[in-house]
């Protein structure tokens, strides 16, 4: 069924004290609105509009290239008033619109799915819950037998039978189109608040003999909004929570859920190990086998199997080759490959450098803009200097080559197969393969060397 989407998300957000509006502060890497965006996407709308007002020019910007098109709400003068700014671009060829928070970022695509449905571009649907404790909330009133909905009662204007319902409405509804543009149109703002509510529409929708049914979801988690950073703390915890059970679900052996943070998309294998106060963003993969170890970040990585990622390493845009070994306090920066079997241990640095499978740099160590071959083992303290203050400059290791303690390559330069260079040297000419190459000064003994001493004071 052809479908309109509005999702309203013109607030201020006032109680979160952030200059950012609301729904772009962030759950599991995502904005707010992302969460909906993305829930929406699965309904195939053939029309999304964003209602900005608040922060107007950051939301357009965040939704720029979504697919979504905006309208502000300027002032903003209560829900119905919001949707009033959008009667104008509701097709009627679209027979439902569906109308969604972008404070309320958990929605499920199944549940806005079952909404849709039970409007059927006939019915007034309204997505409620039942809660155990339903204070504050405007309580569902049914008809004596229960299957048809009368109307809304705030909290404040319920009477005590009423205020014992548990059922209450979440603030989403799907409506026919053509009649919502209509009703939206004909509310009034004579209130306390001067404002224009959406929910009036129910009374009209019962005064006009339009049925009102209830969908009801069972899950708190996916209806309850943000509206200060406590609440975005818990929502963050909820959903993390979710996801860690997914993962478990397939198979994936998390040390503690609670402690488990993924800021995007986490494709895991068989046997896959993660320990404690892991943070996984963008796009991550882990082969079979992989085992992480506690208090790592890794950022669109690529893991191989049986690849072993010690605690306290950070890895950003890089691949990690079968049986590799990382860490800890490992940093792999963009454009690092380690192939299979390489051991990167701890306080080693890589960026934009290839290791051909068995090479190691066990020890306080830095590799940027390197090729590295075969198991070359490139020794503690050792560094490629690749900048020259201007430009970037490569260095070659050949296969089976071993760099000593301590030693500066000075890019551009070519360590030939099989060649050893002393430690403590500055190589900054082509080492031939297999020779050893010595670049350091002779040592001596200044013999009549005295260290200054401070004057004394007074």
């Amino acid at each position: 069924m052809a479908l309109n989407v509005v999702v309203m998300a013109a607030g201020k957000g006032t109680r979160m004290k952030s200059a950012l509006p609301k729904v772009l502060h962030r759950i599991g890497g995502r904005s707010l609105l992302q969460h909906v965006l993305d829930a929406a996407s699965g309904l195939g709308a053939a029309h999304t509009v964003v209602i900005t007002g608040h922060g107007a020019e950051q939301v357009e910007a965040a939704i720029a290239g979504s697919g979504a098109s905006a309208v502000r709400q300027l002032p903003q003068l209560g829900t119905g008033h919001a949707i009033q700014q959008v009667v104008p671009v509701l097709a009627d060829a679209n027979p439902v619109t569906l109308i969604l928070n972008g404070d309320v970022p958990l929605i499920r695509t199944e549940t806005a799915a079952a909404l849709v449905a039970a409007c059927a571009g006939t019915q007034l649907a309204l997505l409620t819950i039942t809660l155990a404790d339903a204070s504050g909330y405007g309580r569902i009133v049914r008809s004596a037998g229960g299957a048809a909905v009368l109307g809304i009662v705030e909290h404040k204007d319920a009477t005590p039978a009423q205020r014992a319902i548990g059922e209450i409405y979440t603030g989403i509804m799907a409506a026919p189109t053509a009649w919502l543009k209509r009703a939206v149109m004909a509310l009034k703002n004579d209130n306390a608040q001067r404002e224009y509510y959406l929910t009036d529409i129910v009374a009209m929708a019962v005064a006009d003999g339009m049925p009102v049914v209830a969908s009801a979801t069972p899950s708190e988690t996916e209806v309850l909004g943000v509206n200060s950073p406590l609440q975005l703390a818990d929502l963050e915890r909820r959903h993390q929570r979710t996801q860690a059970e997914a993962l478990m679900e397939a198979g994936v052996r998390l040390r503690d859920p609670a402690r488990f943070d993924q800021r995007g998309s986490l494709q895991c294998g068989a046997d896959v190990e993660i320990d404690v106060n892991c943070i996984f963003e963008g796009r991550v993969r882990l082969a079979d086998g992989v085992r992480i170890g506690a208090h790592c970040v890794l950022r669109d990585a690529d893991i191989g199997a049986s690849a072993v990622i010690h605690p306290f390493s950070h890895i950003d845009g890089a691949v990690v080759g079968e049986g590799a070994l990382v860490g800890p306090f490992a940093r792999l920066r963009p454009g690092a490959v380690l192939g299979a079997e390489v051991h990167i241990g701890n306080f080693v640095e890589v960026k934009n450098a290839t290791l051909a499978a068995g090479a190691k740099a066990n020890h306080l160590a830095y590799l940027g803009d390197a090729t590295v071959g075969e198991r070359v083992n490139f020794g503690a303290g050792s560094i490629t200097a690749n900048y020259d203050g201007a430009n970037k400059h490569r260095t070659v290791i050949g296969a089976d080559a071993h760099i000593g303690s301590n030693c500066v390559l000075v890019a551009p330069v070519v360590i030939g197969e099989g060649a050893t260079v002393g430690g403590g040297s500055t190589v900054s000419k082509d080492a031939p393969a297999g020779q050893l190459t010595v670049a350091r000064a002779r040592q001596a003994t200044i013999t009549a060397w005295k260290r200054p001493k401070k004057a004394p004071k007074g």
